[in-house]
């Protein structure tokens, strides 16, 4: 884990790189209970994926995304992310665990998101911190509240 820009010590970082976390534990544990046979515990695992995937990206691009893509070279970068989401979101809403190409689909799916969290927390994130203001910041964190109806940011350290 890096250290050296300061954006996993903002409220709004912190808490899409704890979702990451959440939803790469999720994604390895599918695919464990997959390996094991255990198919009824990894569509459930894949289903609570697909639920906070669903809201973290949606506060993502609607809040950091859509202030950062007013720069061509942003957009550049967060363009293919997006793709990313959308195919990982049309693939967990239509695997067939059942199927064994679907059962490696989940497997590649699960190894991709590592490096797409890896872009979004080591360059997105960091490159937030000297791009927008305040303005920027306060919209993006209201993006993150809509996007999580009913729940309250990490608290660290309080």
């Amino acid at each position: 884990m890096c250290q050296y820009c300061g954006c996993r010590d903002m409220p709004l970082i912190r808490d899409y790189i704890a979702e990451h976390a959440h939803v790469l534990n999720l994604g390895g544990d599918a695919v464990r209970a997959i390996d094991r046979g255990d198919l009824d515990t990894a569509r459930q695992l894949l289903a609570q994926m697909a639920e906070e995937l669903s809201s973290h990206w949606r506060g993502e691009e609607n809040g950091l995304f859509k202030a950062l893509m007013r720069e061509e070279l942003f957009a550049e970068h967060i363009e293919p992310l997006v793709r990313e989401h959308r195919e990982l979101a049309d693939l967990l809403a239509s695997v067939d665990l059942a199927r064994e190409a679907d059962q490696q689909a989940i497997r590649d799916a699960v190894e991709d998101l590592w490096e797409h969290t890896r872009k979004e927390e080591d360059g997105i994130f960091p490159a937030s911190i000297t791009e927008l203001d305040g303005d920027d910041w306060d919209a993006a964190i209201v993006a993150w509240h809509e996007a999580h109806p009913g729940r309250e940011m990490v608290k660290w350290g309080v």
